[in-house]
């Protein structure tokens, strides 16, 4: 019978839920500070860090959907934070930037973002200097909120306890397999 498979502790999904938990912590400081969603964030920061670009081109470096960068790109124009500009080349497409207000915006957005970092990248040297071996589940446990931290905690104890129960019950059959089968 195959190994069960342990979801809790395969790196990318443990990445992913990390980067999500992350996430969605920080937007909640622009969302309260700027009342911003995730993709009006990501466009504006797109913008503010690349300059002039296509909905395409943010779509591709935010990795959102055209239609999230859509709406995303029509809130921020409606704050007037962003214009479009037409391709002579080409007038299907628009060329977005940031307005001296959208650039403003940006730049304390920025610092939002250089104060959020500054308190993660204490918050995670502490911890996986605590983690053992540097895991990234030590890493993970001071991003979550409280009642998130100890839901996780708990169940990933609870898998490694079912994991580890499950593998003892594997080699004592394995075990007694061998003993009833063994040359006497």
């Amino acid at each position: 019978m195959p190994e069960a498979f342990d979801l809790e502790s395969f790196l990318p999904y443990r990445l992913n839920r990390a980067a999500e938990l992350i996430s969605l912590s920080f937007s909640r400081e622009y969302k309260q500070r700027f009342q911003m969603t995730r993709p009006e964030w990501r466009a504006l920061a797109a913008l503010g860090s690349v300059g002039r670009m296509t909905a395409t081109e943010i779509g591709t470096h935010s990795n959102m959907h055209k239609t999230k960068v859509s709406r995303a790109v029509a809130a921020l124009e409606e704050r007037r934070w962003l214009k479009r500009r037409e391709n002579e080349a080409d007038r299907r497409v628009e060329h977005l930037e940031l307005t001296a207000a959208g650039q403003k915006a940006y730049r304390e957005i920025a610092d939002l973002a250089r104060t959020y970092q500054q308190t993660l990248d204490r918050a995670l040297r502490s911890r996986c200097h605590r983690a053992h071996r540097g895991r990234i589940g030590g890493c993970r446990a001071g991003t979550a909120e409280p009642t998130t931290q100890a839901r996780l905690t708990t169940r990933s104890a609870a898998v490694r306890t079912a994991s580890a129960s499950s593998e003892r019950s594997r080699s004592s059959h394995a075990a007694r397999n061998h003993a009833a089968t063994a040359p006497r």
